[in-house]
């Protein structure tokens, strides 16, 4: 049953059908591809993590099989693209598909697309949101071409693993809640492989999960109600046989969870003036509860173990990805803009945010003005970080991102101008401090001044110091001539020394004689 999905995507999207969406989005068939291949392998990396527990791959499984999933999607592609309306739905369906199956809005994932291929955030919502129907669509025309059961999906999926790897990356993986693209590709296949077994051996639940008095089925029986559950393999292989000792346990279950949960809301209640004594129950509470949770009314108890262990194996390796625990306390940062606009006019924007939501309400103002690929940028989300209060202002803003030369920094409340914002003629400092308000302190640096003095001072230190160098060599020359004159003292003061002994040696000679 082994395919290739990201294949199956791309050969229901020829070039002609492709140039056929690019028209109607209004982009070049090359960015729609781009998005395409972006886009797709992240949203099978996200149904691969569906597959990680029971629950989700027969929530997944059940959804693929549903009627809001298009089979035929493939073929009816070239009649849906040749309207706009058609698009518009197609794309619609498509999220709200991704949606459900994630429990997460995509437009982080959408976002994450277009920063990283340059192509503006509404294509690529549209986009991902047809690559998500299309995706859809060709596993369940697989499945059922294939007769494939609820076991064979998670191991379908598992197989797309070394075709995905290469074009996953934090930015895309994290905005999913699958953590970094590393640990996620490390980590996710045992997981599966663990479900995919659970479900391709149900008969390994114990003994004691039947009730006696109730005799067990013959083979010729069981042979016969599979030969009648052929057109639902589904429904017969997810049922799970639960007897009176079962139901009694789910009693016990059930009303030890009411009274706990009981108990801890009238806690919360008397404590709520005690900020510390509530994190701190809040958090016993949290793990006392837990096991209880996961040991669910089922009989079979080693599948419930086996689901709570891999469950315990997935935090491990999330928590290996440096995700920040909710109890760790850091003071906010504040939100950051920096403006960099090169001689042609296009700005490099970088930036720190809090959210998605404050991402998108920038990428959208910066592609409505300048166009995709006009602009260079570089968001990053932090929840650490407060609220982007000048994100209020970003349409009046943008006119000194197009100003050749403009430099802007934004920092909290503090604004520094720089480059061609800081010329006094342009007046932006005083543009800014009157549509910010007196909450901003807006500031002006001057390049042309600020560089004219480091000049000046630089001039002024190597005129000083070419006046020690004159000084030191002055001195020195000095010192030369000083050792020349005692030399020459000290030889004619040798040659004095030489004719006087000369003279006495003469002298002596004429004695002799």
């Amino acid at each position: 049953m082994s395919v290739n999905v990201i294949e199956l995507i791309r050969s229901a999207l020829p070039e002609a059908v492709v140039r056929q969406l690019s028209n109607c989005l209004g982009l070049p068939p090359a960015a729609t591809a781009k998005v395409v291949d972006a886009a797709a392998p992240a949203l099978v990396a996200g149904l691969l993590n569906r597959c990680a527990t029971l629950d989700g791959a027969r929530a997944l499984f059940a959804t693929i099989l549903g009627q809001e999933v298009n089979a035929d999607i493939g073929e009816q592609l070239p009649r849906v693209f040749a309207s706009t309306t058609g698009v518009t739905q197609l794309s619609s369906t498509g999220r709200q598909l991704l949606e459900h199956t994630f429990e997460r809005r995509i437009d982080g994932l959408s976002d994450t697309v277009s920063m990283q291929t340059g192509v503006p955030a509404h294509a690529t919502h549209a986009v991902t949101g047809i690559a998500g129907s299309i995706l859809m669509g060709v596993l369940k025309r697989h499945l059922l071409a294939h007769q494939g059961n609820i076991g064979q999906l998670p191991t379908l999926l598992g197989q797309q693993l070394p075709t995905i790897a290469p074009y996953l990356n934090d930015g895309l993986t994290t905005v999913l809640g699958l953590g970094g693209a590393s640990a996620f590709v490390n980590a996710i296949g045992l997981h599966v492989r663990a479900v995919s077994a659970h479900f391709e051996r149900p008969a390994a639940a114990p003994a004691p999960a039947r009730d006696p008095a109730e005799p067990a089925p013959s083979a010729s029986t069981l042979s016969a109600a599979a030969a009648t559950a052929a057109p639902t393999v589904r429904e017969v292989r997810e049922v799970r046989y639960t007897g009176p000792k079962a139901k009694h346990w789910f009693g016990a279950v059930a009303l030890s969870a009411m009274l706990g949960a009981v108990a801890a809301m009238l806690m919360w209640v008397a404590l709520a003036s005690c900020p510390s004594a509530v994190n701190f129950l809040g958090r016993n509470a949290v793990a006392a509860t837990a096991p209880t949770i996961k040991a669910g009314p089922s009989a079979d108890a080693p599948d419930a173990a086996a689901q709570s262990a891999s469950e315990a194996r997935a935090d491990d390796a999330a928590s290996a990805t440096g995700k920040i625990e909710p109890q760790t306390s850091t003071a906010a940062k504040d939100a950051r803009l920096i403006v960099a606009v090169d001689k042609h006019g296009k700005p490099t924007i970088t930036a720190s945010v809090r959210n998605v939501a404050e991402k998108s309400v920038l990428l959208n103002a910066l592609t409505a003005k300048f166009g995709a690929g006009n602009f260079n940028a570089d968001i990053t989300v932090d929840d650490n970080t407060k609220a982007a209060d000048w994100l209020a202002h970003i349409d009046a803003l943008l006119p000194l991102m197009q100003t050749p030369g403009a430099e802007m920094k934004i920092g909290g409340t503090r604004v520094e101008l720089s480059g061609a914002a800081a010329d006094a003629k342009a007046g932006w400092a005083d543009r800014l401090t009157a549509l910010l308000g007196a909450t901003y302190q807006v500031s002006a640096f001057d390049a042309v001044r600020a560089t004219a003095n480091e000049t000046r001072d630089a001039q002024t230190q190597d005129a000083r110091t070419q006046a020690a160098k004159a000084q030191a060599a002055k001195a020195q020359a000095a010192k030369a001539q000083a050792a020349k004159a005692q030399a020459a003292r000290a030889q004619a003061a040798r040659a004095q020394a030489a004719k006087a002994q000369a003279a006495r040696a003469q002298a002596a000679r004429a004695q002799a004689q």
